[in-house]
């Protein structure tokens, strides 16, 4: 059990790793890094590859914004399958639909609750 922890923080480390170079090391804005990030984690997926590194490291590969690149390419590849051409734009948002979703919810709960310093 403490290994799957362990992994789980040394990959989801790394991603952070890599996000904070792109930043520093090659100066890109903060919108291109997360952008960077999201495609290297949907083609990742195309090849295959994301499934096990999730099986793998867990919550260090599907907390990260890498993981909604994998969650685009996986629902749009799953729903090709069903639906052809049209599965693949539906796909995308099917799958991706409930995280955003919470994210909004929460976000909005957490500005009626909270107040802004500024």
């Amino acid at each position: 059990m403490a290994a799957t922890f362990f992994w789980a923080f040394v990959v989801g480390g790394l991603i952070c790793v890599i996000g904070q170079l792109l930043l520093d090391v090659f100066k890109l804005t903060p919108a291109h890094m997360l952008a960077g990030l999201v495609v290297a984690g949907a083609i990742l997926d195309g090849f295959g590859l994301y499934e096990p590194l999730i099986a793998f490291a867990g919550a260090g590969a599907t907390v990260p914004i890498t993981s909604f690149g994998n969650s685009l390419v996986h629902g749009a590849l799953q729903e090709a399958e069903k639906h052809g051409l049209v599965g693949v734009l539906t796909g995308m948002f099917e799958v991706t639909s409930s995280g955003i979703s919470a994210a909004i919810v929460f976000g909005f709960l957490g500005a009626l609750l909270f107040k802004p310093k500024g």
